[in-house]
């Protein structure tokens, strides 16, 4: 069978599934690379022509190209997904990716905020408008929740509890728990009261709770640049990617920095597997592994 019209049904079932339509649209670009490259290298359009050893010139080229083993490794897991699919359904009787290793990866130390970038960050938008106002709750709840780009994009009204938020549409679109402190509550509380009389003369349609000026829900790219002008305008190191991402990095360390378990942190993060969580421990410095050592001595605590 040809390889397009296999690589459209398995979009297909993604979209099925219920899958982001980010997510979604990066399988599509990521599918169309080794679409791409089967066609153009090796001549190859239909699935039976396929061989492991393709794959992995695939990698390989990649590699020439001066792409790093995490972007690599990130193709081959949606290969992988979608040779795993083909087989589920009966197209192949081996999963051709089977035997494909991974490429090894560098330890990599997660470079995230300073203690007084986040609090400069958060007191950035300092306005009483309904802009301002929902800037910093915007920055509050990424560096008080960990949540996720798109989780905050489409967290709605009837998800936030008194003490905690509930995510409906996780990654994977699983549901899941997180903790909200009380500084977080307020914040919600004067930007629902903002909001309530920003839009009192017009007809909301959407239910997410931060919408744009206009009503709508707000998009990637808008949250992204209300992060990334915060760091900016704070001075931020150069070094440190100011995304909604690097807080939810700050967030892991803090949480970890300040006692709680690996296992915790990873039921709130919504992390399928440990080994993700695991990764913010590597940004940790020593001084703060000491503190945290001393504090939980057993003889100091007996």
């Amino acid at each position: 069978m040809l390889l397009k019209d296999l690589a459209g049904e398995y979009i297909f079932n993604c979209q099925c599934r219920k899958l982001s339509k980010r997510t979604v649209h990066n399988y599509e670009l990521i599918l169309g690379y080794l679409l791409d490259y089967l066609s153009q290298e090796h001549g190859i359009t239909e699935l039976e022509q396929v061989k492991p050893q393709m794959i992995k010139q695939f990698m390989m080229s990649m590699q020439k190209k001066g792409r790093k083993p995490q972007y690599i490794n990130d193709l081959l897991k949606v290969f992988k997904c979608f040779f795993r699919y083909l087989f589920d359904e009966g197209y192949t009787d081996t999963i051709i990716t089977e035997r494909v290793k991974n490429i090894k990866e560098p330890k990599v130390i997660i470079k995230t905020f300073t203690d007084e970038e986040v609090k400069d960050m958060v007191n950035y938008y300092s306005g009483r408008d309904y802009l301002s106002v929902r800037n910093k709750t915007i920055m509050s709840m990424f560096f008080d929740t960990g949540i996720r780009l798109n989780e905050l994009i489409t967290l709605t009204d009837d998800c936030i509890y008194n003490d905690y938020i509930l995510i409906k549409h996780g990654k994977g679109d699983k549901e899941r728990v997180v903790p909200k402190s009380p500084y977080l509550s307020k914040c919600l509380f004067k930007y629902n009261n903002i909001k309530k009389s920003y839009f009192d003369d017009k007809t909301i349609q959407f239910a997410n709770v931060f919408l744009s000026k206009t009503g709508k829900p707000l998009t990637h790219e808008a949250i992204e640049r209300i992060v990334r002008d915060a760091g900016k305008e704070c001075g931020v190191d150069s070094s440190i990617r100011c995304s909604p991402h690097t807080c939810r990095h700050k967030y892991a360390q803090m949480q970890l920095k300040n006692g709680l378990d690996i296992y915790s942190l990873q039921r709130i993060m919504g992390h399928e597997n440990i080994s993700v969580t695991q990764r913010y421990l590597e940004g940790i410095r020593n001084s703060d592994v000491i503190k945290a050592g001393t504090k939980t001595s057993p003889l100091m605590n007996l």
